[in-house]
This record gives C-alpha cells, sequence and structure tokens, in this order.
C-alpha cells in the first residue's frame, strides 16, 4: 500500500520507516524544507537507536522518501497518516497543526486512491478526530464525508521506539467505518501483535489511559520514596522489591518467576518527563474540566512530580547544611538515558531550584552538549563528567546514564572539594564507592542512607 506521513517529527519518522521496514511504499512530508531536505538525506533530527540505519535501508530500497509537496505524497495513496505535534497545557490540548494538515489533504484529496483513508497518528484527546479533524478536511474538500477516517494511536518509548514499533504488544485502530478499519489494519498485516479494533473515540482515549497509568505509577513511586525519606530504617528500593513480587506484577507464564516489563515504573526517581506523559496527564486533565468531570487523581499525579526535583534536592541541601555558594555538579540533562529529549527534564527542573538556591552549578550529559538546551545564567556545561565534578561540593545524579555508573569513582572523588554523591535515580545503589565518597540515595532517611559503601 502507498502511505503518505504529514510530519516528520518523532512519530512520524518512525511509523513512517517502520511501516515501509513492511514493505510499504511510503512518503514522508514535512513544511520545513530543511528538515525534509536532512530526512532525505538519511540524518534523523533526534536521537534514537537503531533508526538511523533503517532510515538509509528503506531510502536505499525505494520504500521510503521525502517530499515538501502534500500533492505529490497523495497521489495514488491510499492512507495519510496525520502524525504532526499537538502541544497541550493547563487550558487543553492544541489542535492547530492537525487540523492544518488535515485540511490541506482535504485539497488534495483527489489525487489519492479510491477509498483513502484520513488516519490521525497524532495523539488527540477524544472527540478530536471526528469533531475538529473531520471538520477541518470537509473544509479542505468542499464536502463532508470525503474520505475515510480513522484513528491508530502509537506507543512508542522514546530509546526504544523503533523495537517498539517493529515488535508492538498491541495495534489499536478507531475509525468511523468498517471499510476505513480494514484499510488501516492491512497495513499490519505483517505484524504478529493482537490487533483492537474500536471507535474513533475509544482509540483517542486508550492513548490517554496508558500514559495516565503510567504516569499515576511513577509518582505513586516517588510519593511513597518522599515518605520514606522521612522515615528512618527503610528503603524504598527493597520496598519496591518485595511490591514486585506480587503474583499480578509477575510475568504470566514465565519461569524462572519474571517480573513484568510494567513494574519498571515501580522505582523511585526524580519525577516523569518528556515529550508524552506531562503533556498527555494535562491534557486528559483540561480534557475532564472540559466535559465536566472532576480529575482530583490527575491533579495529585501532576502536583507530586513537580514537587518531586525539590524534595530530591532537600536530600542534598541538608546534607551539605545549606546550597548557597555551593560548587555543585548535575549529571543529566535528557529526561531519561538513552535519548537527547530535555522536555520537562527533572535535571533541568533541579539545576533552576539549585541556581535559584544560590548554588553554583556545572552539568553534564552524554547527547545533550553545550548549546543544546538553554540554561540559567551563570551555569557552565562541561563538555565532560570529570569536568563537571572537578572541585565539586556534591554531585547530583539526574539520569540514569551507564556512562555515569562507569566513570571512574575514584579519580573523580578525589578531584571533589567534597566528594558527596546524591543518586536521584539509585542508578548507582550496587556501585562499590570509595571510602571517601558519601554516597546517598533516594528513598531512605539520610542518616541511614550517608557513608553507604554499596
Amino acid at each position: 500500500m502507498k502511505i503518505a506521513v504529514v510530519g516528520l517529527g518523532y512519530v512520524g519518522l518512525v511509523s513512517g520507516v517502520g511501516l515501509a521496514a513492511h514493505g510499504h511504499e511510503v512518503v514522508g512530508v514535512d513544511v520545513l524544507p530543511e528538515k525534509a531536505a536532512a530526512v532525505a538525506r538519511g540524518e534523523v533530527p533526534f536521537h534514537e537507536p537503531g533508526l538511523p540505519e533503517l532510515l538509509v535501508e528503506n531510502l536505499a530500497a525505494g520504500r521510503f522518501r521525502v517530499t515538501t509537496d502534500l500533492s505529490e505524497a497523495m497521489a495514488g495513496a491510499h492512507v495519510s497518516m496525520i502524525a504532526v505535534g499537538t502541544p497541550s497545557g493547563p487550558d487543553g490540548i492544541d489542535l492547530s497543526y492537525v487540523s492544518q494538515a488535515a485540511e490541506a489533504i482535504g485539497r488534495v484529496l483527489g489525487a489519492a486512491a479510491p477509498g483513502h483513508v484520513v488516519c490521525v497518528k497524532s495523539t488527540v484527546v477524544p472527540g478530536s478526530t471526528d469533531g475538529p479533524v473531520a471538520q477541518a478536511l470537509a473544509r479542505g474538500a468542499g464536502r463532508t464525508g470525503a474520505a475515510g477516517l480513522a484513528m491508530n494511536p502509537e506507543f512508542l518509548r522514546e530509546g526504544t521506539a523503533v523495537a517498539d514499533f517493529l515488535a508492538p504488544d498491541r495495534i489499536v485502530v478507531g475509525a468511523d467505518s468498517s471499510a476505513a478499519c480494514d484499510t488501516v489494519a492491512a497495513l499490519y498485516a505483517g505484524f504478529s501483535a493482537p490487533l483492537l479494533r474500536t471507535s474513533l473515540r475509544d482509540a483517542e482515549a486508550i492513548k490517554y489511559a496508558t500514559n495516565a497509568m503510567l504516569a499515576l505509577m511513577v509518582s505513586y513511586s516517588n510519593e511513597l520514596a518522599g515518605i520514606l525519606e522521612a522515615t528512618p530504617g527503610t528503603d524504598v528500593d527493597v520496598v519496591m522489591d518485595g511490591l514486585h513480587l506480587d503474583r499480578r506484577l509477575t510475568a504470566l507464564g514465565s519461569a524462572p518467576r519474571r517480573t513484568a516489563e510494567l513494574a519498571t515504573y515501580l522505582r523511585a526517581g526524580m519525577g516523569f518527563g518528556g515529550s508524552c506523559l506531562p503533556k498527555d496527564v494535562e491534557a486528559l486533565r483540561a480534557h475532564g474540566q472540559t466535559v465536566g468531570a472532576p480529575t482530583p487523581m490527575l491533579d495529585a499525579v501532576l502536583a507530586v512530580n513537580r514537587a518531586r526535583p525539590g524534595q530530591v534536592l532537600r536530600l542534598l541541601d541538608e546534607a551539605l547544611g545549606g546550597l548557597a555558594g555551593r560548587e555543585l555538579a548535575v549529571l543529566g540533562l535528557a529526561f531519561k538515558a538513552g535519548t537527547d529529549d530535555v522536555r520537562a527534564s527533572s535535571g533541568l527542573a533541579a539545576t533552576n531550584a539549585l541556581v535559584a538556591a544560590g548554588a553554583r552549578v556545572r552539568v553534564h550529559d552524554p547527547l545533550v552538549g553545550p548549546g543544546r538546551v538553554d540554561l540559567p545564567a551563570g551555569v557552565v556545561h562541561a563538555t565532560s563528567a570529570e569536568a563537571a565534578l572537578a572541585g565539586a561540593d556534591g554531585v547530583l545524579i539526574a539520569t540514569a546514564w551507564p556512562e555515569y555508573r562507569d566513570l571512574d569513582w575514584a579519580a573523580a572523588a578525589a578531584s571533589m572539594r567534597r566528594p558527596l554523591v546524591l543518586d536521584g535515580r539509585n542508578a548507582l545503589r550496587r556501585h562499590a564507592w570509595p571510602e571517601a565518597v558519601t554516597y546517598i540515595p533516594i528513598g531512605r532517611a539520610p542518616a541511614a542512607s550517608a557513608q553507604e559503601g554499596t
């Protein structure tokens, strides 16, 4: 089948290249000529393991190509897939980019194959596809019902998106007719995952239900960690180990017993970030308010997440006897390891809070180099972790990069003015620390955690 993918951001590029890898003819469309040209050369505008190689392979095979001309992409296309951004905030989701794409598709529908389906891949709240998107499509086409409508949510995790697309745990297709559903389902004929056929609105809601649940699990874990940080003699990792042994969190049919992957969201840290969880919980919360449904649980999830970086920094404040005037290092700016995405990053939030408290801060991240992110005035963006640590009174590990686990901590500690390590991700709990290092994990009362050697 021929597919036009509108939008070559994270979702559009991964989905387009993934469908091309399954033998479809895919044309990616982007309004930014420089982005389109870069992708056509095989350059991925963001970090995603495995995607550059897959892009180059499918460009060379002729299964994937790029254009800025939507009418060219739509010529003979069976499906047009809208994968543009849907920013959101406390006032709700912004559908302007999706509506613009739908209206533009409507204007060139005459070039498409008979039975063409317009499929929304962007994350939109229930009622968007059969509401504003359908209206925009009708404006462009000059009539309603000009094409079938479908909603096909993505479940991609940054850092593992290629594997998530090529070997999904589920495929959800919502549509306004059985014919439209059949057309989109045919895109995934070579996939082995279960395919769920739903209404448009159920498909939209499934995406939000998934991300809201994951965010809830993270905030629950972090609220529990905060309680245990004030309770001597407790350890959040031990408590979570016990929780993970619950048979309801164990992969069914596994031998030996194996904790389900879902349980990885039940671990303490500094909060969730990135492009999906914060945005989607905010959007679902705003949608609830719009339809008159209270959202106390979503409100709490967001409140816990906003408060968590400051809660972790209090451990550093107490250990140092104050933050003002201290030389501090923050290791990790990406919201999680394996990506260069700094959106809603707790490392950035912590950096801002440290500066506001009067500390002098140096930062480092393996993928987020100098000039890649806006930092508060006075913050030094070190080119190496060692440079960030030299002369520091303490360090916060904000992202669980393997590079920080493998650092020569004996040498790093010797270069620090005060070798104090606050592990905001508990990523180095099992590390053999030099005797001189004061290591503070999260989820334990400070008096019990200081000077932990293993």
